[in-house]
């Protein structure tokens, strides 16, 4: 397979070269106009082109080919990105690195909601609240890039749920499918002079391919932004979610291949999912205000003030877990600009986030679904924050220049309610990291451009690995912390219709945080040594046939994206059995996303997307693999203009329609071999729309 993947990586090279160089031109008035892809997540927008790190960008026109029930196949297109759904709802997701530290949920990855952090100061993100519908732009940062974004050593993803471009839309859609899936949703947006207002409703229920996976989401979004100046505007959000899903749990390979729509089953000691109705109920209201103020032609400020609040249920098999979670903070940061010389280009940014969130745990007894007695209840305050600086120069027009820094810390304190009902709190504090990272990029040639980084990952343990399931506060858990060495390359032709990107890195990362499970089925976290990470990854795209407006196909764009991943544990001993070179758990060694979206007459459109991934070890001993399996799934469109301004779409499609046998998210180092969470077989959805 690496040789297949390095040949076919060699030929995508010399094609696209090729390709770059002697495609002929094409009438204007029948290319499709590709606007550069631009991102802002290094504070101001650039190309992504010239940008020195491994950026990749889902906008509109991606996001409209995917399903949009859920984050996972979107995400998945993105090389170096693994996200899973266990069950409907129950999100996993990282990047370049492992699912050991996130039985569920997202950890060791930051994520921002426009300028807002939807991930608080513990390290818990609650992407699963949110509606991917509802999101109009994704940058997925790939590597640690704490100079920017504080704790991190996975990446950074930033959502955007407005495209400013935009003027005045309403939109309306609704899809159904197999299994009971229903997703309505409802957006608009109104430009009046200096005042842009839009708003975004949602509801999606499912029942599930298994017993006791049935989910509902509510989410409500509305944005309010108010141009006061020319280059200034002050933007409110607010955003509400009400999500419950049920969790099957894990199955056995046995009991996967004589029943894979059955939920966890009763043992002789222990009562099974459907007995004690397990699963998750997460309601979040989230908001803030964010000022972009261009105080003089070469000075901007940025502030963003917020906070969220956060009630989240858990009945699990051993225990009834309630949180209630507030959050608040901010972020700021300046941008001086030069005066442009012919030469040299710079900007410099200065700035800091502080959050702190406070959060109460209450554990009880699990009575079939119902709170029993209280086992224990522990409050614990978390606060983090970081100064950053970053220097940007372009010299000569061709060579791109970063360096950048944030110094880092990190501290919780916490005291027992019950049954100790403590007096005083414990204070835990880290010591301040700093994080420093070094970038360039060179422009070869006007089409290929090439990159190279260093730049240190630190992610500290989350308040759910400090206070994991078995209910024991551990102040002994270290931050995890590595240096990652990258190096890649970016390829297009004149009108960036052909764009191929490439990188490959070395991630060594110290201290580890794994999961581990007890006898009984909770979970402690421990450091383990550490982690060899190396990995190439690729992601090509070409419109074949140009969009046109003669012949049947009106247009053929192929993509594809290649992740292979070499990521062994070092010096990891525990319980005296050593697993030190053995895969890291829960990484594919290769997964190869490809698709063609082909465009017919009359407004018809085909996509069809297939999807390779190798086998997964289950256990830190490698001794359990889930087997590898190929996803092929298909869409068709018909697009019609009823008015100028009014566009009526229906779609139809299938997923897994080679029928495979497969698990998108396992239980690692499960207690009882119950690794399996088997994914839905064949099945339909289909939809419409209408855009005004």
């Amino acid at each position: 397979m690496i040789k297949y993947c390095l040949s076919l990586f060699s030929t995508l090279i010399i094609c696209a070269g090729v390709a770059a160089q002697t495609k002929p031109a094409v009438k204007t008035d029948t290319l499709l106009h590709l606007k550069p892809v631009i991102v802002k997540a290094y504070l101001s927008e650039q190309p992504v082109l010239s940008i020195p790190a491994s950026v990749s960008v889902l906008g509109v026109a991606q996001l409209k080919l995917q399903p949009d029930n859920s984050f996972v196949t979107a995400l998945n297109t993105v090389p170096g990105v693994r996200a899973e759904e266990r069950s409907p709802g129950s999100y996993r997701l990282s990047i370049r690195g492992s699912l050991l530290r996130s039985p569920f949920g997202v950890r060791d990855v930051k994520i921002y909601f426009d300028e807002i952090p939807l991930t608080d100061a513990g390290g818990n993100t609650y992407l699963n609240t949110i509606d991917i519908g509802n999101i109009r732009h994704v940058e997925v940062l790939k590597g640690p890039d704490g100079s920017l974004f504080g704790a991190n050593s996975g990446g950074v993803v930033l959502l955007n749920p407005v495209r400013r471009t935009d003027s005045n839309y309403s939109s309306a859609g609704m899809n159904g499918g197999s299994y009971g899936l229903f997703h309505e949703k409802l957006s608009f947006q109104n430009t009046y002079a200096n005042n842009r207002f839009n708003f975004n409703q949602s509801y999606q229920t499912y029942n599930g391919y298994r017993q006791n996976s049935r989910m509902h989401r509510t989410y409500l979004q509305a944005g309010d932004a108010y141009r006061y100046g020319q280059q200034s505007e002050l933007r409110a959000l607010l955003m509400f979610a009400d999500l419950d899903y049920q969790t099957p749990g894990g199955l056995t390979l046995a009991q996967m291949q004589a029943d894979p729509r059955s939920a966890r089953l009763p043992t002789a000691t222990l009562p099974g999912a459907i007995q004690q109705k397990i699963g998750i109920n997460t309601k979040l209201l989230l908001g803030g205000l964010i000022n972009d103020a261009r105080l003089t032609g070469r000075i901007r400020n940025v502030l963003a003030i917020f906070g969220n609040h956060v009630d989240f249920a858990n009945p699990f098999i051993t225990n009834y877990e309630q949180r209630g979670e507030n959050t608040y903070g901010m972020r700021t940061y300046f941008e001086l600009a030069a005066i442009p010389k012919e030469n040299l280009d710079w900007k410099l940014n200065v700035g800091m986030e502080w959050q702190q969130t406070n959060s109460q745990i209450s554990n009880y007894d699990n009575n079939a679904g119902e709170k029993g007695d209280v086992q224990k209840i522990d409050k614990i305050n978390t606060g983090q924050h970081f100064f950053f600086a970053r220097y940007a120069a372009d010299i000569f027009k061709r060579l791109h220049v970063e360096a950048a820094a944030s110094l880092n810390y990190y501290g919780y304190k916490f005291r027992n309610l019950e049954p100790l009902n403590e007096d005083t709190f414990t204070n835990r504090d880290f010591d301040a990291v700093l994080m420093p990272r070094l970038a360039l990029s060179y422009q070869v040639t006007n089409n290929f451009i090439w990159r190279g980084t260093v730049s240190r990952g630190y992610s500290s343990p989350t308040t759910a690995e400090v206070r994991p399931t078995d209910n024991i506060i551990n102040t002994g858990l270290q931050a995890q912390l590595g240096w990652n060495y990258e190096t890649g390359l970016r390829l297009r032709n004149n009108d960036e219709s052909l764009l191929l990107d490439a990188s490959v890195f070395y991630y060594k990362l110290d201290k580890s945080i794994v999961r581990r499970l007890n006898p009984d089925e909770t979970e402690y976290y421990i450091n383990a040594g550490g982690t060899n990470q190396a990995g190439f990854e690729l992601a090509f795209t070409d419109w074949l046939i140009r969009s046109n407006n003669t012949g049947f196909i009106r247009g053929l764009q192929f993509n594809t994206s290649l992740t292979l991943s070499r990521f062994k544990f070092r010096d990891y001993n525990v319980a005296g059995a050593n697993y030190s070179g053995n895969r890291l758990t829960g990484v594919p060694r290769e997964v190869i996303v490809s698709s063609l979206q082909t465009l017919f007459p009359q407004n018809f459109a085909l996509f069809v997307q297939h999807n390779y991934t190798s086998s997964i070890p289950l256990n830190d001993a490698n001794t359990v693999y889930a087997g590898k399996y190929q996803l092929l799934q298909a869409k068709a469109s018909w697009q019609h203009h009823i008015a100028r301004k009014t566009r009526f779409e229906l779609y139809a499609g299938a997923d897994n329609l080679l029928n495979q046998k497969y698990s998108l998210g396992n239980d690692l180092n499960a207690v009882g071999n119950r690794y399996y969470n088997p994914a839905p077989l064949r099945n339909y959805f289909f939809g419409v729309n209408v855009n005004l």
